[in-house]
């Protein structure tokens, strides 16, 4: 029966996560107005299955680190209460931030999860040191390196755009709109408003034109193939995140001796595709439309930095969070274009703040309760 609790929350858990993370790797074609809502998150949800397949053959290493091995005695890694708490943990914590609409790391929750769980089962003698190399700097360090490598990434192609000589088209918005014209109703002797039918032409704001690329690169139009790019940018992080988050949650299933680990792979990619496909609209509208406009050059590079630096600490068995370094890409483009909402950043960085405390205490509380019972 606790094994199956486990299986449970561990698929719990996969649901929150693709709820928050999987629109992140189309946040940039939805942003632009390169893709419509539907289409992004269909293009999401396939490219992210395919990187959950795909753990199954490259990222051993995630697996074993996201156990617990290491930072807590073997023995307490094989205790099915250990796996469960910190699955609850991490899963309400993204779950509330999902309900808020707040792009946080189901990385930076099992980090915390971990950290509370163990606390409370070994005390002193929880690996503190492992702790911080293998998990918090990751964490700490990719959000910046994320956000340096955009900024220098878009100055580079912005330059070559301009040399090859693609240049960016004026947006004008053509079509019919009602206007009040003031009638004088003498017969009645008041005045009436009726409304009037006629064609406008201007230049409208960035909410409502997509801006677009005018030229051609190597006899092929520039749009067209700044488009492919970019929905193959798109395709590289949703897989990138498939790959690096799944054995992260199947790594809390090593207990069950039962599973062929392939198998909780494989649940867990079902579960994650679920998760985005019923819940992720509240937080894909905070990562595509509030930190920063963007145009779909500049969201190409958000794209092209954010698959480069996850897909590499994936194959290294580093756990960073496909959030962080999405956020960090979007927030350096948005830093060169200085349209950038800090007001949004602000509230992302508190939410950061507070996952792992918050992952940490529910982990804590559901151990505490699950030995004590």
């Amino acid at each position: 029966m606790i094994l199956i609790i486990l299986f449970i929350a561990a698929c719990f858990l996969a649901y929150t996560n693709g709820a928050n993370d999987n629109f992140k790797g189309v946040a940039t074609l939805f942003g632009s107005g390169t893709l419509n809502y539907k289409k992004a998150i269909t293009w999401a949800t396939i490219t992210t299955f395919a990187g959950s397949v795909a753990a199954i053959f490259l990222a051993e290493t995630l697996v074993k680190n996201f156990s617990g091995k290491g930072l807590v005695p073997d023995t307490l890694i094989q205790t099915p209460e250990f796996a469960i708490s910190i699955a609850i943990g991490a899963a309400i914590t993204v779950f509330i931030a999902t309900k808020i609409g707040m792009p946080i790391s189901t990385t930076h929750s099992l980090v915390g999860a971990l950290f509370g769980s163990g606390i409370v089962a070994v005390g002193a003698s929880f690996n503190f040191a492992k702790l911080g190399s293998t998990f918090l700097m990751p964490l700490i360090v990719s959000p910046l390196m994320a956000a340096i490598v955009s900024f220098l990434a878009y100055l580079i192609f912005r330059k070559i755009r301009k040399l090859v000589g693609v240049t960016k088209e004026t947006c004008l918005c053509v079509g019919e709109e009602r206007i009040p014209v003031i009638k004088n109703n003498i017969t009645n002797e008041f005045l009436t408003v009726e409304n009037k039918k006629q064609t406008s032409i201007k230049i409208s704001n960035e909410s409502q034109c997509i801006e677009s690329y005018k030229g051609n690169f190597l006899g092929i139009n520039s749009q067209k193939l700044l488009d492919f790019a970019h929905y193959t940018s798109a395709g590289i992080v949703s897989f990138a995140r498939g790959l690096n988050d799944t054995p992260k949650i199947v790594g809390l299933l090593i207990v069950i001796n039962a599973m062929d680990i392939k198998w909780g792979m494989i649940a867990v990619a079902i579960a994650m595709a679920v998760g985005g496909l019923i819940n992720a609209k509240k937080v894909g509208v905070m990562m595509s439309k509030k930190i920063t406009p963007m145009n779909s050059g500049q969201g190409f590079t958000a794209n092209l930095v954010t698959g480069l630096l996850v897909t590499t600490a994936s194959v290294h068995g580093m756990p960073v969070s496909t959030t962080h370094v999405s956020v960090g890409s979007i927030f350096g483009i948005g830093t060169v274009t200085k349209k950038a909402d800090i007001k949004v950043i602000r509230n992302i960085l508190l939410s950061w703040l507070l996952t792992l405390p918050i992952a940490a205490i529910c982990s804590a509380m559901v151990y505490w309760i699950l030995i004590t019972i």
